[in-house]
């Protein structure tokens, strides 16, 4: 089933499934804590998973990938920067047929009990940072804006990604 519901910016409702939502939380504190490295690997798989939630075999592809990207991220040029190296991180550089992520559907899985301490309010700290840290802030807020964006007017609604989510509740 596909949407075509419209990827524009603005307020959304916050997730439903507390794993999806701890998952988020814990890059956005990732970020806060300005470790740059965990934090962009983490938000680069954003996409993965949720096209690999929205596939009956947890599957995605790099154009899969690509189609979400173009959807939920408004301006993606703008929000990966026009850095290809960036892009690539962000779409997969593995061509061929669809494969399971495996690796970040498992980070994804382990945040299912988790209860994430209430993070308080921290003022962003982003005017010393250097543009390399600044772009990799803006990335990884873009990508968590936009998994917000397609689980509250998409993933909620579509039984393949909540029948995903529950499977990956279970399995150990």
């Amino acid at each position: 089933m596909q949407h075509t519901q419209s990827a524009t910016l603005g307020p959304t409702a916050p997730s439903s499934s507390r794993m999806l939502a701890s998952y988020l939380t814990d890059i956005e504190q990732l970020l806060d804590e300005q470790r740059w490295d965990a934090a962009l690997r983490e938000a680069c798989d954003l996409p993965r998973i949720a096209v690999a939630l929205s596939d009956p075999e947890l599957r995605c592809s790099g154009e899969g990938v690509g189609t979400w990207c173009a959807q939920w991220l408004p301006g993606t040029e703008a929000a990966t920067g026009t850095d290809d190296a960036a892009t690539a991180t962000i779409q997969g550089t593995t061509p061929g047929p669809a494969q399971v992520p495996a690796r970040a559907l498992r980070r994804l899985q382990l945040r299912r009990h988790v209860r994430t301490p209430p993070r308080g309010y921290r003022p962003r700290q982003d005017d010393g940072l250097d543009p390399q840290e600044a772009q990799s802030a803006e990335t990884g807020l873009a990508l968590i804006g936009a998994a917000r964006r397609w689980y509250a007017r998409s993933g909620c609604h579509d039984p393949t990604v909540q029948n995903n989510l529950a499977r990956l509740a279970v399995l150990r």
